[in-house]
C-alpha cells in the first residue's frame, strides 16, 4: 500500500472519490459529476447514457431518475449497475459497479423539492423513453401537470433516486507515453474489506 500516495492516498474510496470530485468541480467547465451509466437489457445487451451523480455517500453512489425510464426497468431488472466519471482536464477517472437499490424516501423527496418548478414539473410531464409524437405534444403535457401540480408539486411515485453499492471501484490516472496508473479497490460484497491492487495500464 505504500505505493498509494499523493492523488491515491487513504483508506477510504468514497472520499477519495470526493476529493477527486470537488477537485474537478474546480476546473471542469461543465457537469464535473457526469457519468457514464451502463445496464444490460432483458437480453443482456449493454445500454449506456450520460447521468448526474447527485451524492457520494459514506458507502455509496446516488443518483435520480425516472423509475420507468429504460435505465429504470434496466435496473429494476438486473439490480446492478455500472458506471464511469471522466474529468479530461484532470486526466483522471474512476470506474465503479456494484449492486443497485432504489433512494425513495427522505433524501429522495429533499432533492426533488430543491430542483427547479420546471424540472419538477418536467419530472411529471415526461414518460421518459417512451415513444412521444413530438415536441409540442411534450410540452402540452408539461402545461397541463403545471396547472394540476401546482406550485410545490410531491416527487412522483415513478421518480426518485438509486444507489450503487459498489463491489469495485478503479481510480485511474493518465500518464506519459499511456503508462496510466491505475488502482483497483474490490470486494466481495458490500460489507466485506477492500482488497487494493495495482494494475497494469
Amino acid at each position: 500500500m505504500s505505493e498509494r500516495t499523493g492523488i491515491f492516498a487513504g483508506d477510504d474510496p468514497f472520499a477519495l472519490a470526493q476529493a477527486w470530485m470537488d477537485e474537478a468541480s474546480a476546473s471542469e467547465p461543465n457537469d464535473p459529476n457526469a457519468i457514464a451509466l451502463a445496464t444490460v437489457d432483458p437480453d443482456g445487451l449493454p445500454n449506456v447514457r450520460m447521468v448526474l451523480l447527485k451524492d457520494i455517500e459514506a458507502d455509496a453512489f446516488v443518483f435520480y431518475t425516472n423509475y420507468e425510464s429504460a435505465k429504470g426497468r434496466e435496473i429494476e431488472a438486473a439490480g446492478k449497475a455500472a458506471f464511469v466519471v471522466h474529468w479530461k482536464t484532470l486526466g483522471r477517472q474512476i470506474r465503479v459497479r456494484g449492486l443497485v437499490s432504489r433512494e425513495d424516501g427522505q433524501k429522495a423527496d429533499d432533492y426533488y423539492r430543491s430542483r427547479a418548478l420546471k424540472s419538477r414539473i418536467g419530472a411529471w410531464a415526461s414518460k421518459q423513453s417512451q415513444p412521444l409524437a413530438s415536441r409540442e405534444t411534450l410540452m402540452a403535457e408539461v402545461a397541463a401537470q403545471g396547472v394540476k401540480q401546482g406550485l410545490n408539486p410531491d416527487r412522483p411515485p415513478f421518480w426518485g433516486g438509486f444507489r450503487v453499492k459498489p463491489l469495485e471501484i478503479e481510480f485511474w490516472a493518465d500518464g506519459q507515453f499511456r503508462l496510466h496508473d491505475r488502482f483497483q479497490w474490490k470486494r466481495s460484497n458490500p460489507t466485506a474489506s477492500w482488497d487494493v491492487k495495482r494494475l497494469s495500464p
